[in-house]
């Protein structure tokens, strides 16, 4: 294919993603008070905890401003709709690199390429759960010499909520961009082992840098499973690695 083809081929894959997820925020409005009923258990377990470390704190959740309301269905509405249709978006994104395999690679690729749904609805789901130990350890920082009203804007907290859970879950889609490239010939075994402690420290800014407010917990939580999974991800293409060497190997010896 030539330059050209490759950014129609682009555009298209992006345009047909950006319709699918249009698709599945409408879906969601449909269910949008049971959504929020969902995304709202983070907020009220995180008051819970608060009880325990802070119990005369106090906080309310408010909405600022005459478009607040619909701005938050929105968020909501886009989270769930992202959440919802990841496994059609991802694979327009294998649909995108599958040309440049062997056919003979394609078989394999797939199969990790598919893992990339569990892995990212993970990476979702493990962000959500640790959004009320976030919260707590934020709002515990409220000075305890004078009685102040926390005002937890909700919009601000959504937003901060879908920036954890797709972190989270883009996050976790870093072993497949791994085993993609070396499948594709892009990435070998060698160069991510030189490349290994750059990766690593890599991973430990990027959680610091991803996470809202730069909370402790949170940047562990997600630094941690990226540099495994990273790992698991190197293992994978060093065996990968061999397999091309032997069957070159084997090649030579016909030849």
């Amino acid at each position: 294919m030539s330059l050209a083809d490759h950014l129609r081929e682009l555009r298209y894959r992006l345009i047909f993603s950006v319709v699918v997820i249009f698709v599945g925020m409408i879906a969601c409005l449909i269910f949008n008070n049971q959504l929020f009923q969902v995304l709202l258990r983070p907020y009220e377990e995180s008051l819970e905890i608060l009880k325990g470390i802070r119990p005369n704190l106090d906080v309310q959740a408010v909405l600022g401003g005459v478009t607040a309301p619909l701005l938050l269905i929105l968020m909501i509405a886009a989270l769930g709709g992202l959440v919802l249709t990841s496994p059609v978006w991802l694979y327009q994104v294998w649909a995108y690199i599958a040309p440049a395999l062997l056919a003979k690679e394609k078989k394999y690729a797939l199969v990790f390429l598919l893992a990339a749904v569990p892995l990212f609805v993970g990476g979702v789901v493990l962000g959500y759960y640790i959004m009320p130990s976030a919260i707590a350890i934020m709002l515990a920082f409220t000075p305890e010499s004078f009685e102040v009203l926390n005002l937890l804007e909700m919009n601000d907290f959504f937003k901060m909520m879908m920036q954890l859970m797709l972190v989270f879950g883009l996050g976790f889609l870093l072993p497949v961009v791994v085993v993609t490239l070396n499948f594709v010939g892009v990435l070998s075994a060698k160069a991510l082992a030189g490349a290994r402690r750059y990766v690593l420290f890599g991973c430990a800014v990027f959680g610091a840098a991803a996470t809202p407010g730069g909370e402790p917990f949170s940047m562990l939580a997600l630094t941690i499973p990226m540099m495994l999974l990273f790992l698991i991800a190197e293992a994978i293409c060093h065996a990968n690695d061999k397999r091309r060497a032997k069957r070159a190997a084997k090649e030579l010896d016909r030849a």
